[in-house]
């Protein structure tokens, strides 16, 4: 495990904190990554019993593919690019709808070597998007590529296990589309 943002090795794993409380609530996680491609669902899927819990993610490192896969608007990564708040947000609430997930958690932003779009190396954003809505965290992170990544996977953890305890448990917990009638998870492989 690497070091979160202030160079601190947190105490405990942080995924295995956000699986075991997704268990006990009976909710499942999905993740959209852009800049740690991949690292923070290899950090969920290393915690034992997590095949209850974790219903899959993206991984879109490519500006067009967080449109595609992802369902982020075209127009708001036109605009702005994929370094951005409301990307990051986007990315989460897509990530939870294309995987009929509970909770959605996203990582974008700027790992270096060299700035991108005008954003400076370190400029990551990360989102929890859960039955109560969704939260962004800016983050500005020093140090080299692969802290800025294992970085950034700690604080999205960190933000998903907060916004985790501040939501009301749910009775017998539902995914988001079966929260808003449009279950389509039977019908995915049809499309």
């Amino acid at each position: 495990m690497g070091t979160d943002a202030n160079y601190e090795r947190p105490a405990g794993s942080p995924a295995a904190s956000v699986v075991h409380s997704l268990h006990e609530r009976k909710e499942t996680l999905a993740t959209a990554e852009s800049l740690t491609g991949g690292l923070l669902s290899a950090s969920i899927v290393e915690i034992a019993g997590v095949s209850g819990v974790y219903r899959g993610g993206l991984v879109v490192y490519a500006t067009e593919l967080k449109s595609e896969l992802a369902g982020v608007p075209a127009n708001l990564l036109a605009e702005r690019g994929p370094v951005d708040p409301d990307v990051a947000a986007a990315l989460a609430e897509g990530g939870r709808r294309r995987c009929g997930a509970d909770w959605g958690l996203a990582t974008t932003g700027v790992a270096g070597p060299e700035p991108q779009d005008g954003k400076p190396v370190g400029l990551v954003y990360v989102a929890a998007a859960g039955p109560g809505g969704t939260e962004v965290r800016e983050l500005h992170l020093d140090g080299g590529r692969d802290h800025v990544r294992s970085a950034a996977v700690i604080e999205a953890l960190r933000l998903l296990a907060e916004q985790i305890h501040a939501a009301p448990e749910a009775d017998g917990a539902q995914s988001a589309d079966e929260a808003d009638g449009t279950d389509d998870r039977a019908g995915a492989g049809q499309r």
